[in-house]
């Protein structure tokens, strides 16, 4: 009993919707929004919403909340992390666990090209781990996810290449703009198009990539959905269900002003303390457009 999560879904918008005012050309019903979670029932109910975190259950909802109640009752952790390895010019490994907010660089730090000479990352995964001590007494980590949902405007071969690689098959794109050929387009690759290109944005207005807009060409918070063994620096243990050992904690957030870029906690006690006084701006979620 209660081995098996029920998720539930509904745009709460019976189809089909002629005559009904739909909202940014993405069926919902914000006015009866609801999104709820029963831990003790191992039960996911959301209506009225098609916002990502919101409608694809199987993510915060059921790997991250109802995960962390399945955890507290069994001895384990679920939390917002990714999980990289870092390997120095000596060859030595090291698995990292850091914790920062949605849209605030987990999935480029997770992906990230070193730039020191003789150093190497590879990704476990980019937002969410599942630890547990073994036997030995080892802090280990697995990615529950078999891919990437990562913020799309800002990604580019400059600022993450692999992410960019990771999209370019079998992937899914939404409230992103389109190029009149077909190509995706946001915020960040002007530099990877002609000015004068068309496109069409997310609200499917006709325009061209140099064209100053009012309003973004895509969401700010929209989105790339692509598998995790396209990632060219993907780690051969990510799917190890012997989970990769912990070594390193790191918590961060966007905080332009008032504290230092990096700095490292005295003890784990300090760190723990750290990590609970985190403060982040908002993400593009919470403007409730």
């Amino acid at each position: 009993q209660n081995d098996f999560v029920r998720c539930l879904h509904s745009i709460g918008l019976p189809l089909p919707h002629e005559g009904v005012k739909v909202i940014n050309n993405w069926p919902c019903n914000p006015e009866k929004t609801i999104i709820s979670h029963i831990p003790d029932d191992r039960l996911i109910m959301s209506f009225g919403s098609g916002y990502g975190g919101n409608s694809l259950l199987g993510k915060k909802c059921f790997a991250l909340r109802i995960a962390s109640r399945i955890a507290y009752d069994e001895g384990w952790m679920a939390e917002h992390m990714l999980i990289m390895s870092v390997t120095n010019p000596k060859g030595e490994e090291k698995f990292v666990c850091a914790a920062f907010p949605s849209a605030c660089g987990k999935t480029n730090m997770a992906m990230l090209t070193p730039s020191l000479p003789g150093w190497k990352v590879m990704c476990v995964g980019d937002d969410i781990a599942w630890m547990r001590f073994n036997d030995k007494g080892e802090l280990r980590a697995i990615n529950p996810e078999a891919g990437f949902f990562g913020v799309a405007p800002g990604t580019n071969h400059k600022t993450n290449p692999n992410a960019l690689e990771c999209c370019m098959k079998n992937s899914v794109l939404t409230n992103v703009a389109e190029t009149e050929d077909g190509r995706f387009f946001w915020e960040g690759l002007e530099s990877e198009y002609k000015p004068e290109t068309k496109v069409t944005t997310w609200l499917g207005e006709k325009t061209t990539v140099g064209a100053k807009t009012a309003s973004p060409k895509a969401h700010p918070n929209s989105r790339f959905c692509c598998p995790a063994s396209q990632c060219p620096i993907i780690h051969p243990n990510w799917e190890d269900p012997a989970g990769v050992p912990v070594s390193i904690f790191m918590f961060g957030g966007r905080r332009p002003e008032g504290i230092p870029l990096v700095y490292e906690a005295r003890t784990w006690k300090h760190g723990v303390m750290i990590g609970a006084q985190v403060k982040s701006e908002a993400t593009a979620a919470a403007e409730f457009k």
